[in-house]
């Protein structure tokens, strides 16, 4: 069997388990409220502290997996390859962002994360959900390649 698997191209790996991922991901998500319009407002509300506990659960395991997977030098499950852990350095636009993202969620009660799940549901709302995440993305590209052409010298316009 795991020879099956290597004799597979890379990319056919990683999409095939970047696909089950999500599947996993998505079901999870669903399964713990984390796609219905009331938990989050009443998350926001602070009438409701299920959703705040499963993030807070989901982040302190996630500090645990990476903790282990740093120690013990992982290699990736798709390419073999291991897993490198750069940090990133801190940029201005990311209390922008973070705020934007806020507004986002609050408005439609969801997070990149669970717009697919909401949509695999059949929630129309998810539909209108991701259309924002397309425009708003977009809007960022567009804004940030005109940021960067006004911030190169002249000589290289």
């Amino acid at each position: 069997m795991l020879a099956t698997v290597k004799s597979i191209s890379p990319k056919a790996r990683n999409n095939f388990f970047g696909l089950l991922m999500g599947v996993a991901f998505g079901f999870f998500m669903s399964h713990a409220g984390a796609t219905t319009y009331d938990f989050h407002a009443k998350m926001f509300l602070f009438e409701d502290f299920q959703l705040m506990i499963v993030i807070g659960v989901a982040v302190m395991v996630a500090m645990v997996g990476v903790s282990i997977m740093k120690r013990f030098h992982v290699t990736a499950i798709a390419t073999g390859e291991e897993v490198d852990f750069v940090k990133k350095p801190y940029q201005k636009g990311l209390m922008v962002g973070a705020l934007l993202f806020g507004i986002g969620w609050g408005m439609t009660a969801s997070c990149p994360g669970t717009i697919p799940a909401m949509m695999g549901e059949g929630k129309v709302a998810g539909i209108f959900a991701f259309l924002g995440l397309l425009v708003g993305t977009t809007a960022y590209g567009i804004l940030q390649s005109f940021i960067q052409l006004q911030n190169q010298p002249p000589t290289s316009r």
